[in-house]
């Protein structure tokens, strides 16, 4: 028997922008049922091509054959209509509209020709939720009042309320915690049963190994493989194929442990009701020191509390002995700490300014001479501390917001380092950075802290926190339960301990 002929097959995709060609002669099929996978560095076209496919943006050649036939996607409305549906990382919800009226936004139900909203357009978005096993999600709900989980099973839901054959998922696990991402797999099962097809974006490679079907793999806009066994591919082919380079997934060594020395960080019984309690933390220069645990335990609130961007209930910060003031951002700076926060796009970057910018925006004071801005010093600070952390391009007027997300990382270490921080406070310092930045990312984070840096760093995935810290405190809602050394940790111990711990020493 013939097998089945792809339910997509793109061809030859080209697509330029001014200065760039982002897609250059790109291949992609896609088999109903089929969970494809699609990875390759920031930059590598990855987002322009789904864009094409979504209707979003218009090839400059190629051909996109849908169903045996081949069509033009003039439009994200034309796609939908075809069966392909998009849900991209950063959602396209309105806050302020119930979960129903986001369902069918732009297709309210009809009924003899007329627009039906109220109880029809409820109930036809809690069958779609039942579908996807979230029938606790109250149709009526402000969409704005729902967690981040429970807003991309609402963006599932929009997809599904059209005949949809194809739906393209970008980056979905990254705001969830294992539990969700299990979730999240289960739907993902139950779609493909039902002979939808699915285009996965991640950058997480043991989620491509555990969900995928086959790999396509992009790099420089071009389709470097298509098709691979997504099961059986070994990580070192992948990763070398994104980067045309091996890049081994090992952190950088850690130095022989010895006396730490007077602490340049103290935290004494600090707290935030409901969020977490009372917590002990002495931190060294030199030294990085994780915080494990899932979504939820308090691990991105203590470091906002550490920094002043949240005020503590009770206990105290301290930097060098001299206590800070609660709740107070310009004190824990001036003191000397620094915050990489996980949102770093909405919470740390200036979006429409240069890489100078961004770098100098908290020294300020430094370039301003008699009110007067010396933009050349700026500039050349700027320069010379992106350049220390090898940030690319190597162009400190570039837009930050050209930069792939390992770049952008650099460009607030680089901030804090003009700025003359001794604590680096780091939330997820890896999100949405390819296998290949990480690995940079690394190696900037240990050579940092060998120079004196005293880190603080949260991460969702715990190999990343036991690779890279020196010290260990697992959380589990809101308590820490256990504290190590992180060569005394693994990962199957630090699961156990945030699933059942109990607290200990």
């Amino acid at each position: 028997m013939a097998p089945e002929p792809p339910l997509l097959r793109m061809s030859g995709i080209t697509k330029t922008f001014p200065g760039v060609r982002a897609l250059d002669g790109v291949d992609l099929d896609v088999l109903a049922g089929e969970v494809h996978c699609l990875l390759g560095q920031n930059g590598a076209g990855k987002s322009t091509l789904i864009k094409v496919l979504a209707g979003a943006h218009q090839p400059d050649g190629g051909e996109i054959n849908w169903r045996g036939e081949n069509v033009a996607l003039k439009s994200p409305i034309a796609a939908m209509r075809l069966g392909i549906a998009t849900i991209y990382q950063e959602l396209d919800l309105v806050e302020h509209l119930s979960v129903a009226e986001n369902v069918f936004l732009g297709h309210e139900p009809t009924a003899a020709g007329f627009v039906v909203r109220g109880r029809h357009a409820r109930t036809e978005s809690w069958r779609i939720l039942d579908r996807l096993g979230h029938r606790e999600i109250d149709p009526a709900t402000l969409v704005g009042e729902l967690s981040a989980a429970q807003q991309q099973i609402v963006s599932m839901a929009r997809a599904l309320s059209h005949d949809v054959r194809l739906i393209v998922m970008d980056e979905p696990s990254a705001a969830l915690d294992p539990d969700e991402v299990d979730n999240l797999f289960r739907i993902v099962a139950s779609l493909t049963a039902d002979g939808v097809a699915v285009v996965y974006i991640s950058h997480r490679l043991e989620e491509i190994r555990r969900i995928g079907d086959r790999v396509t793999v992009l790099k420089d806009g071009r389709a470097v493989s298509v098709g691979l066994p997504a099961k059986t591919t070994p990580t070192r082919e992948v990763v070398a194929l994104m980067t045309g380079r091996n890049v081994e997934y090992v952190f950088p060594d850690r130095p022989a442990a010895d006396t730490p020395g007077k602490p340049v960080l103290t935290v004494r019984g600090l707290a935030r009701a409901g969020e977490f309690a009372p917590l002990d933390l002495d931190l060294h220069p030199g030294e990085i020191v994780g915080l494990a645990g899932l979504v939820g335990s308090g691990r991105s609130e203590i470091l906002e509390t550490v920094y002043g961007a949240r005020k503590p209930t009770a206990g105290e910060v301290r930097v060098d002995g001299t206590a800070l003031r609660p709740g107070s951002v310009r004190s824990a700076v001036r003191a000397g700490l620094g915050l990489a926060p996980e949102e770093r796009k909405a919470q740390a970057l200036l979006m429409l300014e240069s890489v100078t910018r961004n770098v100098s925006v908290s020294s300020m004071s430094r370039f301003s001479r008699g009110g007067w801005l010396d933009r050349r010093a700026e500039r050349r600070a700027a320069r010379e501390a992106t350049r220390d952390l090898s940030l690319r391009p190597d162009n400190p007027d570039a837009h930050i917001r050209t930069l792939s997300g390992g770049n952008q990382q650099k460009a607030v270490l680089a901030r804090w380092l003009l700025r003359g921080c001794r604590v680096l406070l780091l939330d997820e310092p890896t999100r949405g950075v390819d296998v290949g930045a990480r690995a940079e990312l690394y190696a900037v984070i240990r050579r940092l802290a060998d120079e004196g840096l005293a880190v603080l760093l949260v991460s969702s995935e715990v190999p990343e926190v036991l690779g890279l810290a020196d010290r260990v405190l697992v959380l589990k809602e809101g308590l820490v339960v256990h504290t190590a050394p992180a060569r005394e940790l693994d990962e199957p111990r630090v699961l156990d301990l945030v699933m059942e711990g109990s607290p200990t020493s």
